[in-house]
């Protein structure tokens, strides 16, 4: 597994991360013992970036991670976790909360379900529009400075956000999502986290699957947000679908699977790109990282985006309501 430096001021950390929403339940039905074992494959092929949020399957994901983590040495991984998303019982989205008191409880409740006395990245993940996000990032330094915290890293925020925030304390990595077929970090945040000197840790690599070569029209069951989301509706879908096909035609061309050509794209576009690997299952998490195997020419990367030219996408990657809430839309 081959290393980056996470920022100018982060951590060394695996090439690829493993993302772990998708083993509490946000794509529908999980399988736990599947998810443990899939986060220990990853381990022991060298992913030492393991990602979550407080609120995938309400500390569920967080409890999972710690389970897989017993017995293994805590220094040999980094924890990436997101706070501030409300929800209520019925698993409905009803808010963000990045007050000071709010981030501080949130933290001591991660550290208690994670089994860890500390989190190597904290971040926020998404703007509170009601708190300055120098608020935010204060309450998180004070834990830095208390131990409990490693580093600080941002989420799904704009330009002037990034350059708040990096005002009050060094950012390491922005997460955010960015793919073949959702470019928008492109022209205004990436040239500013390129001149901060901030890393880009990428999710939604494979668009949620629709760009994987293994989703189907309608294959959304009870519980999978995707359902829902503009891409996977209709037309949109099936517009969408025709990408990856003629995706998975110049990656077979090429000796990779549809994933494979789709994640090494994202790793091309630079090392402070560290794409962030959704796989629950222990196969798709194979697939995916042999992708970091793939040598791409510069005539291989022209005839990637051929084949999904920027902007072909039909659908914005969220519900219209929640894009509206994104500040790195603005």
């Amino acid at each position: 597994m081959q290393t980056v430096k996470l920022g100018k001021t982060g951590p060394s950390v695996s090439r690829f991360g493993l993302g772990c929403m998708g083993m509490s339940g946000m794509y529908g039905e999980s399988d736990r013992a599947e998810g443990i074992a899939t986060i220990h494959a990853a381990l022991d092929a060298g992913v030492t970036l393991l990602d979550t949020g407080d609120f995938y399957g309400m500390g569920h994901n967080e409890m999972l991670i710690a389970e897989a983590l017993k017995g293994r040495r805590r220094e040999d991984v980094q924890l990436s976790v997101k706070f501030g998303a409300q929800r209520d019982p019925s698993a409905g989205w009803i808010g963000f909360d990045a007050r000071p008191a709010a981030v501080k409880t949130a933290l001591a409740y991660s550290l208690q379900r994670l089994g860890t006395d500390y989190i190597d990245i904290y971040r926020p993940a998404r703007l509170d529009p009601n708190v300055p996000i120098e608020e935010t990032i204060g309450a998180i330094v004070d834990m830095v400075k208390a131990g409990y915290v490693r580093h600080i890293g941002l989420s799904e925020v704009g330009p002037e956000t990034i350059r708040r925030a990096a005002a009050v304390h060094p950012i390491v990595d922005l997460q955010i999502e960015y793919s073949l077929v959702s470019r928008g970090i492109e022209e205004k945040i990436l040239p500013v986290t390129r001149e901060l000197g901030i890393g880009i840790t990428a999710y939604g690599v494979l668009s949620r699957g629709l760009i994987s070569g293994h989703w189907q029209s309608g294959k959304a069951g009870a519980g999978d947000f995707r359902g829902h989301a503009p891409r996977f509706q209709g037309d949109n879908e099936a517009r969408n679908l025709a990408l990856a096909a003629a995706l998975g035609r110049v990656a077979s061309a090429r000796g990779l699977t549809t994933a494979q050509a789709a994640i090494a794209w994202v790793a091309a576009q630079g090392e402070d790109i560290v794409p962030v690997i959704g796989a629950r299952r222990r196969d798709r998490l194979a697939e995916s990282l042999k992708a970091m195997e793939a040598k791409l020419s510069a005539e291989d990367l022209a005839e990637i985006e051929a084949a999904v030219p920027k902007g072909a996408a039909a659908g914005t990657r969220y519900a219209e309501a929640q894009m509206a809430h994104l500040d790195s839309e603005k």
